[in-house]
């Protein structure tokens, strides 16, 4: 069983930081991509920004220069620092992770339950 748990989401006003966390646990040989979704309410859920496992980084024109995606291999942890936030960042954030939870098995795709991040104007 592979759990992700997403961390950090909450209210600041236009122009502030917030930093996300999500860990992965439970029955993991590899992790492949971490990255992070988000979805507007009415909306479908769109990639904000991955990483690959050697590092390697790439994030959608809206949140470049913005939001730096970072991973810990050690900690089978995903962070996003979100720098100078804008209303319409507003959304539920998910985590997603690429696992393989044993030597022999595929990579499956995880998802974490969300997190509210909410911008004030």
């Amino acid at each position: 069983q592979v759990q992700l748990v997403e961390s950090g989401g909450g209210l600041v006003q236009a122009g502030g930081s917030l930093r996300l966390s999500c860990v992965a646990s439970g029955s993991i040989f590899s992790i492949a991509t971490m990255g992070w979704y988000r979805r507007d309410p009415g909306k479908q859920r769109e990639l904000v920004a991955y990483i690959t496992n050697d590092g390697r980084t790439n994030y959608v024109d809206p949140v470049k220069g913005r939001f730096t995606i970072s991973r810990d291999n050690a900690k089978n942890t995903v962070y996003l620092q979100m720098n100078t936030l804008k209303p319409e960042d507003t959304a539920v954030y998910y985590c997603n992770a690429v696992i393989r939870p044993g030597p022999t098995t595929p990579y499956y795709d995880y998802w974490g339950q969300g997190t509210q991040v909410t911008v004030s104007s």
